[in-house]
């Protein structure tokens, strides 16, 4: 049987922007694991409505738990993760739990692509054999019932629900159908059963969030439990299907058929994708509006311009799903103002917020590369596309050449100048008390290198773009290059002030060299960056984001907001940052076959193995600078997972 690790988490993505999620041992360890969560307003106004659930099999020998809660201080019950004896999380999430040597309980759930809904079944392994398939029934299985109590709450996914007088414990039954409305303004929740429904209101208090108080959060939770749904699986499987009002499809004359017809449908769905990689990457892509969009990371993350683009390359057209990227593309190309593009689009409706000097320029590297793929499929070149993509370009880059936002500018050297006060536009942003922890105000470096990549693509489209291109090109190597250390500097013309550099070592130097598709120093040169960051930076998971021994370094990142925030780029490791360094890498060692192949057996096996770790079939945001280089952060992150298949299916091919 597999080894099992307790803690790991599971991810089932709706495509809307609302998802399922927990952990293997089925213990909620944060206050966004979820049976249904929603996305009223997709992919945002994300609620959950159905928290969790308990479940209990009755037999002639007794009743026996197959569910665990933690409750406060931190007790466990009931017992049902103790006999859990496998899971596996593909082609989605199936537990197996050994009531006795006789009889084996099979639960097993999945969400279909484009509604808010999930369906859960259970059903009766009567012993298993030497091949590891069901047996023959035993007297053990002539008896066996199953009852399922739901937990729910209707709040913001990123709240926590209590006890209180307004939640209605009313509800609506209507043959395999039951309706919960906890609130008025939250979507009902749908319930179907092949069972039968008792009506037992109670609340359940003090659940107790490991993860949420690691973190300094709100931990503690009360949550509404309407009734229980009594199944016989000695007849057949229990089926059950929760669905959000209005976002699945709910007029159902059978849910036992319904559930073997979508069971069907999605099975053949996920075997189209040609590995679980790219069956995981598919879990980003979700809708808005008429278009697409991606989500930069579950299970607490919308939809961010900078981390989409950057996601993209490696989510989308590495994997061959180029009308997907093209459908991105189109969809934010229709957001750009005075150059810029949104850094994200608040999940309660507020206006979007242009907060970031590279979202765009990364958008722009996103077009080149979807335009360069699509010349080998002739059903892509549409040239109304093109002509849309290429005009979002050069609006762009004359915004940004003229001056916008935030003092982004192109400077008389050719470079791009932006920053002031109050304002954190790079991707390392995070800001304490009002204070920006790395401000990087002047001329960042990897920003320099995304102008000067976006200047050459736009010099595709407009001739204007070359000759300020070659200008910023020379000016580059010659102000960022410190001689004596043998590496580029962090930020030059530090606060607009013409000479003064920031010389602290960071992985932001790579981008002149990997990443990207210009390498913009001369190999020798760029030899010596990629063995530096290599020494101080480089960890089995990606890029420390600061050097061992610079000031502020951080071993761990852990404890309150206000102490991981501090530390959020001071050391705390980056795994997205690996794909650019190792297209360096194999850049400055040949560029060749022999490279690829090396570079594959030494940097990809440490990422393959966290994929069974932490969010399973995923890549973590973060991890801790010093062994064991904990995974932190959102456990599925869309520009980590899309770095490594780009390194897969791109630079390493």
């Amino acid at each position: 049987m597999n080894p099992i690790d307790p803690n790991a988490e599971w991810l089932e993505a709706d495509g809307l922007g609302g998802f399922t999620s927990g952990t293997v041992s089925g213990i909620r360890s944060r206050r966004y694991h979820a049976l249904l969560l929603t996305a009223t307003t997709p992919p945002a106004g994300r609620i959950v409505l159905v928290n969790g659930f308990d479940a209990w099999v009755a037999t002639p020998r007794g009743t026996f738990a197959i569910s665990s809660q933690r409750y406060g201080p931190d007790v466990i019950h009931p017992d049902g993760a103790s006999r859990i004896e496998s899971f596996e999380h593909e082609p989605w999430p199936r537990w197996r739990y050994k009531i006795d040597d006789d009889l084996i309980i099979e639960q097993e759930l999945f969400v279909p692509k484009g509604e808010s809904a999930i369906f859960i079944s259970w059903r009766v392994v009567a012993g298993i054999d030497d091949a590891g398939q069901p047996g023959s029934p035993t007297p053990a299985t002539a008896d066996v019932r199953l009852r399922v109590r739901p937990f729910l709450s209707g709040r913001d996914f990123h709240s926590t629900h209590h006890e209180n007088s307004s939640c209605r414990f009313d509800a609506e039954q209507n043959g395999e159908r039951v309706t919960f409305r906890t609130y008025d303004g939250v979507p009902a929740v749908i319930v179907y059963s092949n069972g039968q429904y008792a009506h037992e209101p109670t609340w359940y208090r003090n659940f107790l969030y490991s993860e949420e108080l690691a973190r300094g959060l709100d931990a503690v939770e009360d949550l509404a439990s309407l009734g229980v749904f009594q199944f016989s699986l000695s007849e057949n499987p229990a089926v059950l299907m929760l669905a959000a009002e209005g976002h699945a499809i709910t007029d159902i004359e059978s849910i036992e058929a319904r559930h073997a017809q979508v069971r069907t449908i999605e099975q053949a769905r996920r075997k189209y994708f040609s590995t679980p990689l790219e069956r995981a990457a598919d879990g980003y892509l979700v809708n808005r509006g008429k278009g697409k969009t991606l989500i930069a990371g579950y299970p607490w993350f919308g939809d961010w311009g900078r981390d989409t683009f950057i996601a993209l390359r490696g989510l989308c057209i590495a994997t061959g799903h180029l009308e997907e990227a093209r459908d991105i593309l189109l969809q934010w190309s229709d957001t750009v103002s005075r150059g810029m593009l949104p850094n994200r689009f608040p999940d309660q409706g507020e206006q979007p917020e242009f907060n970031s000097v590279d979202a765009s320029l990364w958008y722009i590297i996103a077009v080149n590369d979807y335009l360069l793929a699509a010349r080998k499929q002739p059903t892509l070149t549409d040239g109304c596309h093109t002509k849309k993509l290429s005009a979002a370009v050069e609006a762009i880059l004359a915004g940004y050449n003229g001056g916008t936002r935030f003092g982004i500018r192109a400077d008389r050297d050719g470079l791009l100048s932006a920053g002031e006060r109050g304002q954190q536009l790079t991707w390392m942003d995070a800001r304490v008390d009002g204070r920006e922890i790395t401000p990087r105000i002047g001329k960042p470096v990897e920003i320099q290198a995304l102008w000067l990549n976006a200047l050459a693509v736009g010099a595709k489209f407009s001739a204007r773009w070359e000759t300020l291109f070659k200008k910023g090109r020379v000016a580059f190597e010659s102000k960022f290059w410190n001689e004596h250390a043998g590496y580029l500097v962090d930020v030059i013309d530090c606060d607009h002030q013409p000479g003064v550099v920031d010389l602290t070592f960071r992985p932001n130097q790579i981008f002149a060299i990997g990443g990207l598709p210009l390498m913009l120093l001369s190999k020798g040169k760029a030899r010596y960056v990629v063995d530096a960051v290599e020494m101080l930076l480089l960890t089995p998971l990606g890029l420390r984001s600061l050097a061992p021994g610079e000031g502020g370094y951080a071993q761990h990142y852990e404890g309150d907001s206000r102490a991981r925030d501090s530390v959020y780029h001071q050391g705390t490791v980056w795994p997205w940052l690996i794909g650019p360094f190792v297209e360096a890498w194999v850049r400055v060692h040949g560029a060749n076959a022999a490279a690829r192949k090396k570079a594959r057996a030494r940097f990809l096996p440490p990422l393959d193995e966290h994929l069974n770790h932490a969010g399973l079939g995923h890549v973590s945001e973060i991890c801790d600078a010093e062994a064991p280089h904990t995974p932190r952060g959102c456990p599925f992150q869309a520009w980590s997972l899309g770095e490594l298949l780009r390194l897969e299916r791109s630079v390493l091919a």
